[in-house]
């Protein structure tokens, strides 16, 4: 087993790319703290990583409040122990022109995909740094670097989320604690199901379009995502640090 022993939080993890990352870090030996702020969900995913005969429990936590951030990581530590591996992963999906975005649309995106991991790491760094071999993975996008119609306030969120990413990889390396992150590309979730939805669009067509940009012509399985994750908080990745693994059947290649 790959993660036997390890302690790992992922936030976000009642569903999607979350879910399908803490199931199979359970497959691999880790302890998963499935921290969500869907309580139904979050119970669900635990409960059935139980079932696998993983070891899993559900932490209530709404990312962008530091309170209920350092409830979580405090239950966390007081289950398992000291922290081996962060994952970020909870999101917030706003989308829009900038002349239809408000304040309260940059305060949840930003809260949540930037502030909330910030909040994530400050609050795990003590637990971290205990450890040798520790490291922290966050789920960006392919939308971080590259630029889509009408995504100003997500596509600025994740773009923040390399840059967070490379700057805590560059501070944290004296301590031993590797920080990547993923660009996942079109990958077929209940978030992206909600943003069809929103635009009015045919899901099966939209799955197609979506699917027809990448090189492989289709899209990627949550758990193509969950075993990029798994290598970054894997030793096999001792040297891997401050990089971003585009995962995205070579949709964005040029």
């Amino acid at each position: 087993m790959r993660l036997k022993n390890k302690n790992a939080i992922i936030t976000g993890s009642a569903n999607g790319i979350g879910k399908a990352i803490a199931e199979l870090f359970a497959k691999e030996g880790a302890n998963v703290i499935v921290a969500d702020i869907e309580e139904d969900a979050g119970l669900s995913t635990a409960e059935n990583i139980n079932k696998e005969s993983g070891n899993a429990k559900y932490i209530k936590v709404d990312t962008s409040d530091i309170a209920s951030v350092q409830n979580m990581v405090q239950s966390a530590i007081t289950e398992y122990g000291e922290i081996n591996i962060l994952v970020n992963n909870a999101a917030a999906f706003v989308f829009g022109k900038i002349e239809d975005i408000n304040t309260s649309d940059w305060d949840k995106v930003l809260g949540v995909n930037v502030i909330g991991y910030a909040n994530c790491v400050k609050e795990t760094l003590s637990s971290l740094k205990k450890n040798k071999d520790s490291n922290i993975i966050n789920i960006a996008s392919v939308s971080s670097f590259i630029a889509q119609p009408e995504f100003v306030p997500y596509n600025t969120s994740k773009g923040a989320v390399i840059q967070l990413s490379k700057c805590l990889a560059m501070d944290l390396g004296k301590y031993n604690i590797r920080v990547n992150s993923i660009c996942p590309g079109s990958i077929r979730t209940r978030a992206t199901d909600q943003h069809i939805e929103s635009l009015g669009l045919d899901p099966d067509k939209a799955y197609e379009d979506f699917g027809n940009d990448a090189l492989l012509k289709r899209n990627g399985d949550p758990k193509e995502i969950a075993y990029g994750a798994l290598f970054l908080a894997s030793n096999e990745a001792s040297y891997v640090t401050g990089t971003q693994l585009v995962i995205d059947g070579g949709a964005t290649i040029d």
